[in-house]
C-alpha cells in the first residue's frame, strides 16, 4: 500500500496512512451511531445513507477545508437568492441531474404511460382556468400554436374530467414570474371533456436558458456547460385513482436537441412534431388570425395507476 500524509492536495489519487484512515472510518461509525435513536426508520435510513455517501465523497476527493468554505458560500448565495417566485435550489438539483433521477425512481415505466420529466422552477399554483379551446398567452409574445389531444389510462380508457396545468416561457424565453409587473400570461389550466379530449391554443415553445445570473449559473459557467433549455412546453395532468404525470413536450426539430438540454429533461417519446401553418391555413375552430402564421401538434397523454410508483 501506497503511503503519504493527508495534506490540502485534492489529488483523489492521494493516499493516506492506515492511522489517517481508521480516524476517518471511526468518525464516520460516530455520526452513525448517533442515529440510533430516531423513531422514524425511514427518517433514520436516509440519514444513515446520506452520511455514508457524503463522508465518502470528502474522502475520495480530500476535500480541503477552502473549497468546503466555498460550498458553504455557494449554497448559502442560493438560498439568498431564492424567492417565491425563484427556486435557485431547484435550478441547481435540475443541473445536477438530481431532479431527473428522483422522477426516474418515482415514475417507473408502465405499460406505455407517459413518461415524465422535470418539473422546473416557473410552476404557480391558482393558475386561471380556461375552457376547452381557450387560449393560455394572457398576452404573451410568440408565435400561437393549437394543442390538442386525449387523456386515457393505460388499458385505453378515457379519462373525463382530468386537470391539465400548462405554462410556457414567451418568444423571449421569460416566463411571467420573470416580469416584475406581476403579468399571468403563458400558463392555465383546464379539464378534459367526456371523451377525455382536451384542446387549447397557446405559443409556440422556443429554446431559453434558465435563470443564470445566480450561483448555478456561476456553476455552470466555471464546468463550461450552456445554462441553455431545449424548447418545450409544460404540463401536469392529475385524475382520480391515476399517478400525477409531471412532464414536458419539446419540439421536434429543435437544434437545441443535438446541443442538450442543461436539465436533463429531454425524452424520445416527448419530442413531438409541431407542424408550421401559413398565415392563410384555416384554424380548427376558425380563429382569426390576421397575418400571423401559426402552428398545430397533437399530445396524447397516458396515465399509469396511482397504485404505480416505486
Amino acid at each position: 500500500m501506497n503511503k503519504h500524509t493527508c495534506t490540502d492536495d485534492p489529488n483523489p489519487t492521494q493516499s493516506v496512512t492506515p492511522e489517517q484512515t481508521a480516524i476517518e472510518r471511526e468518525l464516520v461509525e460516530s455520526v452513525l451511531a448517533s442515529f440510533a435513536n430516531t423513531p422514524d426508520p425511514r427518517l433514520r435510513e436516509v440519514m444513515e445513507s446520506l452520511v455514508r455517501h457524503m463522508h465518502s465523497f470528502i474522502r475520495e476527493v480530500r476535500l480541503t477545508e477552502g473549497e468546503w468554505n466555498t460550498a458553504i458560500e455557494f449554497l448559502t448565495a442560493c438560498g439568498h437568492i431564492t424567492d417565491d417566485k425563484r427556486q435557485e435550489f431547484i435550478l441547481l438539483s435540475d443541473v445536477l441531474g438530481a431532479s431527473m433521477q428522483t422522477i426516474a425512481v418515482n415514475n417507473q415505466a408502465y405499460r406505455g404511460a407517459t413518461e415524465a420529466t422535470v418539473f422546473g422552477p416557473f410552476f404557480v399554483d391558482h393558475a386561471p382556468r380556461i375552457p376547452l379551446g381557450g387560449d393560455i398567452a394572457g398576452g404573451a409574445a410568440g408565435e400561437p400554436c393549437w394543442l390538442e389531444g386525449t387523456v386515457t389510462d393505460t388499458d385505453g380508457n378515457p379519462v373525463p374530467g382530468a386537470r391539465i396545468e400548462v405554462w410556457e416561457a414567451d418568444e423571449s424565453g421569460r416566463y411571467d414570474v420573470q416580469y416584475p409587473d406581476g403579468r399571468v400570461a403563458g400558463r392555465a389550466h383546464l379539464f378534459t371533456d367526456d371523451a377525455g379530449a382536451y384542446r387549447f391554443w397557446a405559443l409556440t415553445p422556443t429554446p431559453y436558458p434558465i435563470p443564470h445570473d445566480g450561483p448555478v449559473g456561476k456553476l455552470l459557467a466555471a464546468v463550461n456547460r450552456s445554462p441553455m433549455r431545449a424548447s418545450h412546453l409544460h404540463f401536469m395532468v392529475s385524475a382520480d385513482g391515476l399517478r400525477t404525470l409531471v412532464t414536458h413536450i419539446f419540439v421536434a426539430g429543435d437544434p437545441q436537441l443535438a446541443i442538450g438540454d442543461c436539465v436533463f429533461g429531454v425524452k424520445d417519446s416527448l419530442i413531438t412534431d409541431f407542424e408550421r401553418q401559413a398565415a392563410s391555413s384555416p384554424t380548427p375552430d376558425d380563429r382569426d388570425l390576421g397575418a400571423r402564421s401559426w402552428s398545430r401538434a397533437r399530445f396524447d397523454i397516458v396515465l399509469a395507476p396511482a397504485s404505480v410508483g416505486r
